[in-house]
């Protein structure tokens, strides 16, 4: 029997110390918990509505929108982001009385998962990583990135054109990109509160005074012991493919897997392979 998961059929909402948080939630078994990237408009139901259906018919799948995004409301803003984040995702796991869960992060998302891996390890069982912030630097490119750059252009002037700009750095195949995708986006995006919140997390990720005395996560991914997954496209150009490989050389245990003609939003452009590879590294 095929399920309809919806928006509205798998939300749930927790209010914790002031703050609301969101999530969407399907299926039964070990706990899978997915964490969606950063940008204008984005949630964790844009970012893997399409693969929970998969993902729900093995796993508790859970997808938090994280502190600022979708329907989160967003903390005061007095650590490092991704820390942040990790400490708001065990706090959410608590409500949901989930010791230990598998992670998928994608971008900045595989971020925090890292930085809980970092802060609670007993709490993070196995992580896959699709196209990870945090755990690398640029070997080869410029910084900021090509996707980097057309994110903030759009954050400074919120156009259609500038989003179909920066969409089109996150994906190979510019066919996907469609005027429901973009509608969709602009409507996210344009929300009320969204693009100042935006402005507000992107601040506190580059704020020298809150990463003062947190050494950068790449150097410290060497005491993650988490056996880690990376999934990284070839031509990713938010987080280029040369972090995929510095990354891979510092974690202790980690395999890569790339996809070719494939950008940042894996789990998009490589649907299938993607499940079938993330799955198969949970399950055994």
């Amino acid at each position: 029997m095929t399920i309809d998961y919806t928006y509205e059929n798998t939300r749930k909402t927790v209010e914790i110390g002031g703050v609301t948080l969101s999530w969407h939630e399907a299926g039964e078994g070990e706990p899978l918990i997915l964490l969606h990237g950063s940008g204008p408009g984005v949630s964790a139901w844009s970012n893997f509505r399409h693969n929970l259906p998969v993902f729900a018919r093995r796993f508790r799948t859970i997808m938090p929108d994280m502190p600022g995004f979708g329907a989160s409301g967003l903390p005061e803003l007095d650590d490092y982001y991704a820390t942040l984040a990790a400490r708001w995702i065990a706090l959410l796991m608590d409500h949901l009385e989930i010791g230990s869960a598998l992670f998928t992060g994608n971008s900045m998302g595989g971020a925090v998962v890292a930085e809980l891996a970092v802060l609670h390890p007993e709490r993070v069982r196995r992580m896959a990583l699709i196209g990870s912030g945090g755990l690398s630097v640029g070997i080869f490119g410029t910084d900021p990135s090509e996707g980097f750059l057309r994110l903030f252009e759009f954050l400074d002037d919120p156009t259609r054109d500038r989003m179909i700009g920066w969409v089109k750095t996150m994906v190979y195949d510019h066919r996907l990109i469609t005027d429901a995708l973009i509608d969709e986006r602009m409507k996210n995006a344009l929300a009320e509160g969204v693009i100042p919140r935006m402005k507000a997390i992107f601040g506190a990720m580059f704020n020298p005074a809150l990463r003062r005395g947190v050494a950068p996560l790449w150097t410290r991914s060497g005491t993650i012991k988490t056996p880690t997954l990376l999934l990284w496209g070839r031509d990713d150009r938010m987080l280029p493919y040369d972090h995929a490989h510095l990354a891979n050389r510092l974690l202790p245990q980690v395999e890569l897997h790339s996809f070719s003609r494939c950008g940042h939003w894996v789990q998009i452009e490589r649907k299938s392979d993607f499940e079938r590879v993330s799955a198969e590294f949970h399950t055994r």
